[in-house]
């Protein structure tokens, strides 16, 4: 049986990768180019990507530069993403186009554990 962590893939959704409801702290994104940060509630990951749920919209193709510490190991991730869908109103869909194997690990390895930890019912 399927943790409840994880997300079920909706009918638009054509990523390969699980996703996982995570609870991160000091989880902030920018538009590159811009100064301002932008307002956000917490996301679900994969080690592809995530869902980040933010009333502004942005169009496909965006930028941003994305930074969140995971709950588990308090690894600081910093990393560049592409928006590859956008749901006015609810939130985009980004695509990691430039993280190191450093924090792609360290989000693998979050993830395998969040998995290994939830309880079955």
């Amino acid at each position: 049986m399927k943790s409840p962590s994880v997300k079920d893939k909706g009918p638009l959704s054509t990523r390969g990768d699980q996703r996982y409801y995570a609870h991160f702290s000091e989880l902030s994104f920018v538009y590159e180019g811009k100064m301002e940060e932008v307002p956000i509630r917490p996301p679900d990951i994969s080690v592809q990507g995530m869902f980040i749920q933010t009333g502004q919209p942005f169009p496909e193709g965006t930028v941003l530069k994305v930074r969140f510490r995971l709950a588990r190991s308090h690894h600081e991730v910093h990393v560049r993403a592409e928006v590859r869908y956008c749901l006015p109103g609810v939130g985009v869909g980004v695509e990691f186009i430039d993280i190191s194997p450093a924090d792609r690990q360290a989000i693998e390895s979050e993830l395998h554990d969040a998995e290994v930890s939830a309880p079955m019912f």
